[in-house]
């Protein structure tokens, strides 16, 4: 929900009051929002990528595995566009991180679950992780970790949409499509139709 404020800015800057899904409840703020992404860009930057993965990777051997939420609608997106590009089918599946996740006890808020959903075999196979975006480094060290319980990829590459840098973990995506550098107080929002029924990447400053 955006209500828009009578305030005069750029095209691409709005000021909204808005009020997000957040796990469960729905938190309410003001914002500064500025669209970094539109729904046309989102669509090129996940075209480039699927050229990019085609280019570099032996889809003979890949497997593509999305983490839930957005990252399982951009995996599906990839494999897509692998099929038509390529001819090529890419087995495609989904991680929940959620109980692999380092802060999980430290969370108040009730999970939601979705569960995941890898039908194939992992053993080496290459595994291309799809991730909305790329911060810190810790969904993806769970996601790391799921993944070994389900069997040994030769290879695990790492694509995002966005990659909005502070890592704390030593992990490095090899597909990106777009760098944004973002400072702490700042936030990367990812809205794609399959969930959100917008189709926009927003920088938001709280």
């Amino acid at each position: 929900m955006y209500i828009l404020s009578p305030f005069k800015l750029s095209r691409e800057e709005v000021r909204v009051v808005k009020i997000l899904p957040c796990r469960g409840f729905f938190l309410y703020m003001s914002e500064k929002t500025n669209i970094i992404l539109s729904e046309t860009e989102i669509k090129n930057s996940i075209t480039r990528l699927s050229h990019e993965i085609i280019e570099k990777v032996n889809i003979k051997n890949l497997v593509i595995i999305g983490i839930r939420n957005r990252g399982e609608f951009i995996a599906k997106r990839i494999s897509s566009n692998i099929k038509i590009f390529s001819k090529t089918n890419i087995p495609t599946g989904f991680l929940d991180v959620t109980f692999y996740r380092d802060d999980f006890q430290q969370r108040l808020l009730q999970p939601q679950i979705k569960g995941s959903d890898i039908n194939f075999e992992l053993n080496d196979k290459i595994v291309l992780l799809v991730d909305d975006v790329l911060f810190t480094g810790r969904t993806i060290r769970a996601a790391l970790n799921e993944i070994m319980d389900y069997g040994r990829p030769s290879v695990v590459s790492l694509a995002v949409l966005i990659d909005r840098g502070h890592r704390e973990m030593p992990i490095k995506a090899d597909f990106v499509g777009k760098n944004i550098p973002t400072s702490n107080i700042e936030k990367v929002l990812v809205r794609l139709n399959e969930v959100d029924n917008d189709e926009s990447v927003y920088l938001v400053k709280a």
